[in-house]
């Protein structure tokens, strides 16, 4: 049975992962704010991150590589919660008004992995 909401949520994830990406190299000062002061080079962890979800987001489309891409994506995010976590504890130790969103993201994350995670299950779904 093929599943028709299998191609919009398949391009809406290719697209929001190059977006975001591409948002990396337009707006590299937005993650240098949310950078965890111990991660070093943060213009090039910013630029790298941004290439990454650009280059995983590419390989999801064949669906040769769609399973490795998927595995690449969700590892990409849960390095992601280092940044996620201390924008948290920055936000709570600063009583910044962006502590609400930083909770938020925390679960977002969840989702994202899990939505990637569905693509290793049968990369050969029709797209």
């Amino acid at each position: 049975m093929k599943n028709k909401a299998f191609p919009f949520f398949f391009y809406l994830m290719i697209l929001l992962y190059i977006l975001a990406g591409i948002n990396h190299f337009v707006k590299p000062e937005f993650y240098r704010k949310i950078m965890p002061f111990y991660i070093p080079c943060h213009d090039f962890c910013i630029y790298l991150s941004g290439l990454c979800e650009i280059i995983f987001a590419i390989l999801l489309i064949p669906k040769a590589t769609r399973k490795a891409a998927a595995l690449l994506i969700i590892a990409m995010l849960i390095v992601f919660f280092i940044i996620h976590i201390q924008m948290l504890i920055d936000c709570w130790d600063n009583d910044d008004v962006m502590f609400l969103v930083a909770i938020i993201r925390i679960p977002i994350q969840f989702i994202l992995i899990w939505w990637a995670w569905l693509y290793t299950k049968n990369p050969r779904l029709k797209s």
